[in-house]
């Protein structure tokens, strides 16, 4: 492909006749856009959409280098003798139109096929004027970029939606009240939300604020962009406190966003104009620190979400108005599983029924383990500095650690467990014959969280990771891994979860050379192919050390949440000496497979919640049965039916309150218990019990025994 690109103070063209039997229907009418960059587009033979995609993303970079945020895409067959036919052409030159406005660029597009009369207005800066080759054999050198151009993400596509939907209220907030001072706007886990200072925000000035949003998508303004010098953007923002100092912290010219009248400075992905956003919603207000530091002000933060289409934003309604339902903070306190206390922020204190669940997940996890030939560590919590710099979280993590001073030396609070398991496996020389050593871990790491994106089970800044490192040689890497994978189906297939797969690759704060990833990143891929998975590429999100396998659960609502995760480290074993005697007697250097199933126990507990809204399995239950007396006259039997059960190792209570038996019936219900067993005068006579199931339906005449069997028997097969 070739392009000679030019930035215009105009371009002008007019259809004039159709050159080839395959041009697009178009009016014959003069077409006129400003400031706008012109690109003169050749299709060459061997070009794939991904090429157009892929050109499309340089074009970009180039755009913010001279300030402009609008293309203007000509088809143009002079500047090659090596066209493509015209179908495979278009079709790129499509995915060019396409890439540009996902990429939040203003976009015109001259039709495909045609005569055409062309005209423009050049500037005159050393830019101004560019060729650019961009051809298939580079983007088959690189793959991985182009899978992700052909498969461009869903998060992505929402993260400039929401950009989008950030600016718009900050714009609708300005209008209103002129007097705010804005603080900034970002994508969040779910929607957007902006910054402001000067007043106090509640509920009640949601529907004012969301009919000027309305009212701005109705006049479909354009979102354009554009870059200043500095004293310029100083002056644009005379009186904005927060975006002067925004300004004053970055190098070179600045990134502006200008809507109508309004001005923001963003680097963020926008859609072309506010027209694109179907519909918007606020949904909460808070408190925020500038730039997250206790140390500033704090500001009002107010939430929202916006989504292409009315239709979309109904069924994200009808969703929340469930995912409220079955929240599990308000689950916890009712059923008595965990709290959080002020006295230490982000820490779960986990009651006695959470902690029945969380150890039948350990004794699970604990029992599947040792059947696949694991063996349990357990490893400091805090460890010298030194260590946290070999491995590399010093440098690339350490925003996120806590620290400590002991006996002058500087420690840190572990946030992740690798470390600690490489030590051990250092301890000893190993041989070929030790390998695969699976050592794994219940361990306890503490990651800084900033206290705004604190929430419940979820996000907390002391857990329990269920680690495990696998310490292997080359030629073990692809079967263990893939034994991996096995575990993790047969452990969310027992919770009754639905899961996809993502292939995450390099991050620009990596280590290690290129090579190395490629191979990682090349075998990971192999594993998956031969199990015949399907996956997404997410590039450029593996870990530091690392690419990976993630796993996304799908919870009773349709909501998905990543837990398991399988990491390929070819760097750590490097960076810590870490080596092992060959069958040829030769030292070798291991392996290390980084896994988790659960994930952090507290989040996957929160998960597990909500998925079963409380009402737990038999075999996770905290209660798994209550039994129930009619009357005071048959407590003494039901005490003996509960003495039985709690003999058999079930957990049971007995409620013998002077109540109706409505009233225990309910209250056991609301405490999601999976059986209530009935004792009357009848049940007394015959030595038996009236079974009532948590759906409510009853079985009469079951002796004790039979039951318990039956009970034993499901918790057995973890129903």
């Amino acid at each position: 492909m070739k392009i000679l690109q030019m930035h215009c103070n105009w371009v002008e063209y007019e259809p004039l006749e159709k050159e080839i039997k395959q041009a697009e229907d178009t009016e014959r009418k003069k077409c006129r856009h400003t400031e706008t960059l012109l690109l003169l587009t050749s299709v060459e033979t061997g070009d794939t959409p991904a090429v157009g995609g892929a050109a499309m993303e340089e074009i970009n970079g180039f755009l913010q280098k001279i300030g402009c945020n609008s293309v203007t895409i000509y088809p143009f067959a002079h500047i090659s003798q090596n066209l493509a036919k015209p179908g495979e052409a278009l079709d790129v030159i499509k995915a060019m139109e396409e890439k540009a406005k996902s990429l939040g660029i203003t976009t015109f597009r001259a039709p495909f096929g045609w005569n055409k009369k062309l005209a423009m207005d050049i500037k005159g800066h050393p830019l101004a004027e560019q060729s650019k080759s961009f051809s298939s054999a580079g983007a088959a050198q690189t793959r991985k970029k182009d899978l992700t151009i052909l498969t461009y993400e869903a998060k992505k596509q929402k993260d400039i939606l929401w950009y989008s939907g950030a600016m718009l209220l900050a714009a609708a907030v300005k209008r209103l009240y002129p007097e705010v001072k804005l603080g900034g706007g970002m994508p969040a886990d779910e929607g957007f939300y902006y910054d402001f200072d000067g007043r106090h925000f509640s509920d009640d000035d949601f529907g004012k604020i969301e009919k000027e949003m309305n009212s701005i998508m109705k006049g479909d303004e354009f979102f354009e962009r554009k870059s200043l010098p500095k004293d310029k953007a100083n002056k644009l923002f005379d009186g904005e406190k927060y975006k002067l100092e925004l300004i004053e912290e970055t190098e070179g010219k600045i990134a502006i966003i200008k809507l109508g009248s309004f001005h923001d400075v963003s680097k963020g992905g926008f859609v072309e104009r506010t027209g694109k956003i179907g519909a918007v919603k606020l949904t909460k207000v808070g408190g925020a620190f500038w730039l997250g530091s206790s140390k500033n002000a704090m500001l009002q933060r107010i939430h929202g979400i916006a989504f292409e289409t009315k239709k979309e934003m109904q069924e994200y309604l009808e969703m929340r108005k469930k995912a409220e339902e079955i929240d599990h903070r308000k689950l916890g306190r009712a059923l008595d599983l965990f709290s959080f206390q002020e006295e230490a922020p982000g820490m779960v204190f986990m009651h006695p029924k959470g902690m029945i669940i969380r150890n039948m997940l350990l004794d699970f996890w604990r029992e599947e383990h040792r059947r696949h030939g694991y063996q349990e560590i357990n490893t400091p919590i805090i460890m010298n500095r030194s260590l946290w710099e070999k491995s590399g979280h010093w440098d690339h993590y350490k925003e996120n650690m806590y620290f400590t001073d002991i006996d002058n030396q500087e420690f840190a609070v572990k946030p992740m467990n690798c470390p600690g398991a490489i030590l051990t496996y250092k301890t000893t020389n190993r041989s070929y014959k030790e390998l695969p050593l699976r050592l794994a871990e219940i361990g306890l790491v503490h990651r800084h969280e900033l206290s705004g994106v604190l929430s419940g089970l979820f996000r907390v800044r002391s857990f329990n990771q269920d680690d495990a490192h696998i310490f292997v040689t080359q030629e073990q890497i692809e079967d263990e891994v893939s034994k991996v994978i096995e575990m993790i189906d047969y452990f969310y297939k027992t919770f009754g979860f639905e899961y996809h797969t993502e292939l995450s690759t390099k991050p620009e704060n990596s280590i290690g050379s290129g090579n190395m990833w490629d191979k990682a990143e090349s075998m990971l891929k192999s594993v998956l192919d031969k199990r015949k998975m399907k996956y997404k590429l997410n590039e450029c999100d593996g870990a530091f050390y690392g690419p990976k396998i993630d796993f996304h659960i799908k919870d009773a609502i349709g909501r998905t949440w990543q837990c398991a995760t399988v990491q390929l480290d070819l760097f750590m074993p490097e960076r810590f000496n870490m080596e092992y005697a060959g069958q040829d007697g030769k030292l070798h250097r291991p392996v290390i497979i980084h896994r988790v199933l659960y994930g952090a126990i507290e989040r996957f507990m929160g998960i597990l919640i909500e998925h079963y809204a409380g009402a737990f399995p038999l075999w996770l239950a905290p209660l798994q049965a209550a039994v129930l007396p009619i009357t005071d006259n048959n407590t003494e039997y039901a005490e003996s039916v509960r003495s039985l059960m709690a003999e058999a190792g079930l957990r049971v209570s007995l409620n013998d309150d002077s109540k109706t038996l409505q009233y225990k019936i309910r209250e056991a219900q609301l405490q999601k218990v999976p059986y209530m067993l009935i004792a009357g005068d009848k049940e007394q006579q015959a030595g038996t019990i009236a079974v009532r199931n948590r759906e409510g339906k009853t079985a009469y005449g079951v002796k004790a025994e039979a039951f318990i069997e039956q009970m034993k028997k499901e918790i057995e097969e973890r129903k």
